[in-house]
């Protein structure tokens, strides 16, 4: 099973070339290449994949799936 999320970049221009970005999800910060895009910037939602940004992502869907995903992970509510 494969799983892309939506990350927040919050640094660019890491590694030797400068094609590194440092992403936040969540707290966890991961060290990411952005090889395979073109002008990402601070602040840009990317779609992470096995390390790699594979496309921009719009931030209100990036937002709105990050909710989703935060969602999933509260406990059930009871019913009285």
């Amino acid at each position: 099973m494969c799983l892309a999320l939506p990350v927040k970049v919050i640094e660019v221009g890491r590694g030797p070339a400068g094609e590194m970005g440092l992403v936040d999800l969540g707290g966890v910060k991961k060290e990411i290449s952005l090889a395979l895009l073109d002008d990402v910037q601070v602040g840009d939602y990317v779609i992470l994949h096995a390390g790699y940004a594979l496309s921009l992502l719009d931030p209100e869907e990036a937002e709105r799936t990050l909710a989703l995903f935060a969602d999933m992970n509260e406990p059930p509510v009871a019913a009285a």
